[in-house]
């Protein structure tokens, strides 16, 4: 079973995997300079994309199991830490 994130920024999902704290704390410098670029990896093979992160800006991550048909298909659990913004 494997974990996969999924980081919607401003309506659009990109879905990353395990682990993403580095990633996180990319996103929160940039936020906290007042905006910046951070680059999102892709799931699979790529340069990846680079988004513009500001201040006000809607960003939700939320995190997955996938590969075991087993278990419930709606298996899903929302990072809702606000990192004091």
């Amino acid at each position: 079973m494997a974990i996969v994130n999924r980081l919607t920024v401003d309506g659009r999902d990109y879905f990353l995997p395990d682990p993403v704290s580095e990633l996180k704390g990319k996103i929160l410098e940039a936020i906290k300079a007042g905006g910046g670029y951070v680059n999102i990896p892709p799931l699979r093979g790529g340069p990846g994309v680079d988004i513009l992160f500001s201040p006000g800006m809607p960003v939700t991550w939320s995190q997955f199991e996938v590969g075991d048909s087993s278990g419930p298909a709606d298996d899903t659990s929302d990072d809702a830490t606000d990192y004091g913004l």
